[in-house]
């Protein structure tokens, strides 16, 4: 009786082989997305009174549901709104410029029209000369472009 010394085995044609490549594929991605996430929800600046409010932050003070479900450049368009009409336009652009460099993620594209925002606010409120006395280069000077256009 001969043996075979041949293996019997077949190689890279079963099931349990398909899942393992597949599950080599794809772990490292969803490892390296849930990572970046987390990352991104730490507050980098060590001072947790200027981080920036999240929609379930906002939601969990008491305000209303309406409020909950927006966008958090909406809500820190408001809160620096707010802070511009009880303070003053410089405090506003500053509190903005921590707020995009503590998550620039999620509000470095809306920085430009915030600050226009502020600066068509700062017009109405305190006019076109001293509006534009509180203008610097946050966002690309787009403050500034916002107080020339609600001037002229």
């Amino acid at each position: 009786m001969k043996h075979s010394t041949t293996s019997q085995t077949r190689r890279g044609q079963g099931p349990a082989r398909r899942i393992g490549r597949s599950l080599a594929l794809v772990l490292p991605v969803v490892l390296v997305l849930s990572g970046t996430l987390a990352v991104t929800r730490v507050n980098w600046s060590g001072n947790p009174e200027s981080s920036v409010l999240t929609a379930a932050d906002v939601s969990s003070s008491g305000t209303s549901a309406r409020t909950a479900h927006r966008a958090p450049h909406e809500v820190l368009l408001d809160q620096l709104l707010t802070e511009l009409q009880k303070n003053d336009p410089g405090t506003a652009l500053t509190h903005l410029q921590q707020a995009v460099d503590e998550r620039p993620t999620l509000l470095a594209r809306h920085c430009t029209s915030i600050a226009r925002a502020l600066g068509r606010a700062a017009v109405r409120i305190y006019g076109p000369t001293r509006a534009q006395s509180y203008a610097r280069p946050v966002c690309d000077t787009s403050f500034a472009s916002g107080v020339l256009a609600a001037h002229g």
